[in-house]
């Protein structure tokens, strides 16, 4: 099996936003990131495919197992032998790869999140960690810019997770699933009942306008926080923060009808938005 050969179709077949973030990158980065993209998928499909929780737990655990042959150089998965098979992907740090296991392992244990702390923690182990690698993988920072590099991957990965929740509200309801904090509900007084119903009330609205700010924010720092000297080398997150923020956008023109419908950008506009943001970044 070519392994190579394997991420790409699995990263083609997932229809996701971040295929459009890779089409421009060299072929070396483009196998990391690809291979990269192509375990999280796997991982992410632990959680989403498989209905029996001990299953899905033991099934996280292989992986834990994986994770730490990949870092002894001795991986059997064609993901994470894609991985190590690539200068940028190989030095990836296991404990990291083993945090956005624990963040796929707390789908598994937790259908309600009480406040933003807890929120952002599953966000920080699924998506921010995911953005640190990303941006590892991308490079192109000096080592002053490091630690600033780390908190605009960080910055970038939260507001990108805080868009898929936005997006999908009415999808993991459901599932049964509501990952808008409960005390944010309280405050606004929306009712779970009504989400789960997806019954559209105004507290339902001005709860989303609520968490359209919070995500736009996060946009916001992730930007601010990019070093310029690392702007070049990290266009490939600017292309999908150009998609996901458009997403965002058109989601609060639509009036938030997230619990009816899923909001979507066209394959075609996407990759306007990518063209242009990879030429002008």
């Amino acid at each position: 099996m070519d392994v190579h050969q394997y991420c790409q179709e699995r990263a083609a077949a997932s229809g996701s936003s971040f295929y459009y973030s890779f089409v421009f990158l060299p072929q070396d980065t483009r196998r990391a990131i690809t291979a990269f993209y192509a375990l999280c998928r796997e991982l992410d499909d632990v959680v989403d495919e498989c209905h029996e929780s001990q299953l899905a737990l033991a099934k996280l655990d292989w992986w834990r197992e994986e994770i730490m042959r990949f870092a002894a150089g001795a991986p059997e998965h064609p993901a994470t032998r894609a991985l190590l098979d690539t200068a940028q992907g190989r030095n990836a740090p296991a404990a990291l790869l083993l945090e956005i296991v624990d963040g796929m392992a707390m789908d598994l244990e937790h259908l309600r999140y009480p406040d933003f702390k807890s929120l952002n923690l599953y966000c920080y182990r699924v998506a921010g960690v995911v953005g640190e690698v990303a941006a590892a993988i991308f490079g192109g920072a000096r080592n002053a810019d490091d630690r600033a590099v780390r908190r605009y991957a960080h910055e970038l990965g939260l507001a990108f997770q805080l868009t898929n929740i936005i997006r999908d509200v009415g999808e993991d309801a459901r599932r049964g699933r509501i990952y808008l904090p409960q005390d944010e509900l309280a405050r606004f007084g929306a009712r779970e009942a009504d989400i789960l119903h997806g019954v559209v009330t105004p507290a339902f609205q001005a709860l989303m306008q609520f968490q359209f700010e919070r995500a736009a924010a996060c946009y916001e720092r992730a930007f601010a926080a990019l070093p310029a000297s690392a702007r070049h080398a990290q266009r490939p997150g600017l292309v999908m923060a150009a998609i996901y923020r458009t997403l965002l956008n058109e989601i609060r023109r639509a009036e938030f009808p997230v619990l009816r419908a899923r909001v979507s950008l066209t394959p075609m506009r996407k990759l306007w938005l990518a063209s242009k943001t990879w030429l002008f970044p």
